[in-house]
C-alpha cells in the first residue's frame, strides 16, 4: 500500500462528512486534503483510542518529532510520506501542524473548560488551524480567507460539542463552559446521567446559536474572489448546519442520540452546494 493510498483508506473509511468534501477537488488538491486528514485522524485517535495519559503523551510526542522529521525531508509514517512531496506545492507551516498535536494533548489534561474564552483555545488548536490549513490546500487570493477559514473551523468543532455532549459526558470530558452550565442551571451529573431538562434544552440552544454566528461569521467573511476555490469549506459547511437542523428538529436529544446523516444525504448536500456555491 502506497502512503497516499494509506491515506485515502484512512479517509474514507471514518465515515467522516469531510470525506465527502474532498470528491470534487483536482487530483492534487485532493491529494493534499486527504493527507492533511489523515494526520489529524492518527494524531486524534492517539487521544481517542490510548486508555493511559501517560502512553497516549508519549505517541504524541513521536508525533511532534515525526512533524520534524517530516519538513527535514525524513518522515517515516505513511501519513507523512504522503505529505512530503505536497510541501513543495502549497505552504503548511510546521508550527501548525504542531499546533494540532497540542489541541490533541489538551484532551489528556484538560477534562473541563471554565469558559468559552478557554474553551476558543482548544477549539483553534484542533478546527481553525485546520481550516487555515485546508483553506491552503483548495487555494485563495485574498486574506481574507484565512478569517472565514478560522470562523468556519470554530463553527465546525462547536457542532461536534453539540452533537457529542452525552457521549463526551460519559467518557469524562464535558467541552460546554463551566460558567454557562453554572448559569442555566444545568449539573454536570446531568449530562453524564442523560438528564434532559428545560434548563438543559435552553443551555443547548445557546450552543446552537452560538455555533450558527461562527457560520454565518464565516460565510460573510469569505470574498467573492475565493467562494469557487472555497467550495469544500461552503460543502462542508452545508452538512455540518443540516446536522444542527437535524438537531434542533430532534428535540436537542444530544445527551442519549448521536445525530448523523446518512452517506447518501451527505452526498447529496455536496454535489447540490458543489453546483450551487
Amino acid at each position: 500500500m502506497t502512503p497516499d493510498q494509506y491515506c485515502q483508506q484512512r479517509a474514507s473509511g471514518s465515515g467522516s462528512s469531510f470525506y465527502y468534501s474532498f470528491l470534487f477537488l483536482p487530483p492534487l488538491r485532493r491529494r493534499a486534503i486527504t493527507a492533511l486528514y489523515a494526520f489529524c485522524r492518527e494524531v486524534d485517535d492517539v487521544v481517542d483510542e490510548c486508555r493511559e495519559p501517560a502512553i497516549a503523551a508519549s505517541k504524541l510526542a513521536w508525533w511532534r518529532d515525526e512533524v520534524t522529521r517530516l519538513y527535514h525531508g525524513t518522515p517515516q509514517h505513511p501519513v507523512t510520506r504522503a505529505l512530503k512531496p505536497l510541501l513543495a506545492d502549497f505552504s503548511l507551516p510546521q508550527e501548525q501542524l504542531e499546533e494540532i498535536i497540542d489541541g490533541m494533548a489538551m484532551d489528556l489534561t484538560n477534562t473541563r473548560y471554565a469558559d468559552f474564552s478557554a474553551l476558543s483555545l482548544y477549539c483553534y488548536r484542533v478546527a481553525s488551524v485546520v481550516g487555515l490549513l485546508s483553506a491552503e490546500i483548495f487555494g485563495y487570493r485574498d486574506r481574507q480567507t484565512q478569517k472565514y477559514a478560522h470562523d468556519l473551523g470554530m463553527a465546525f468543532q462547536l457542532t461536534n460539542i453539540i452533537r457529542d455532549v452525552g457521549e463526551d459526558a460519559r467518557r469524562g470530558r464535558i467541552y460546554l463552559p463551566g460558567d454557562e452550565l453554572a448559569r442555566f442551571g444545568v449539573a454536570e451529573s446531568d449530562l453524564a446521567a442523560g438528564r434532559y431538562s428545560d434548563a438543559f434544552t435552553r443551555l443547548m440552544s445557546f450552543q446552537i446559536e452560538r455555533a450558527e454566528h461562527y457560520y454565518a461569521q464565516a460565510l460573510a467573511a469569505l470574498p467573492a474572489i475565493d467562494r469557487k476555490a472555497q467550495r469544500p469549506g461552503l460543502l462542508m459547511a452545508a452538512i455540518y448546519r443540516t446536522v444542527l437542523d437535524e438537531i434542533r428538529s430532534d428535540g436537542i436529544r444530544t445527551l442519549t442520540q448521536r445525530i448523523s446523516l446518512p452517506p447518501l444525504r451527505k452526498l447529496w448536500i455536496a454535489a447540490r452546494t458543489w453546483v450551487t456555491a
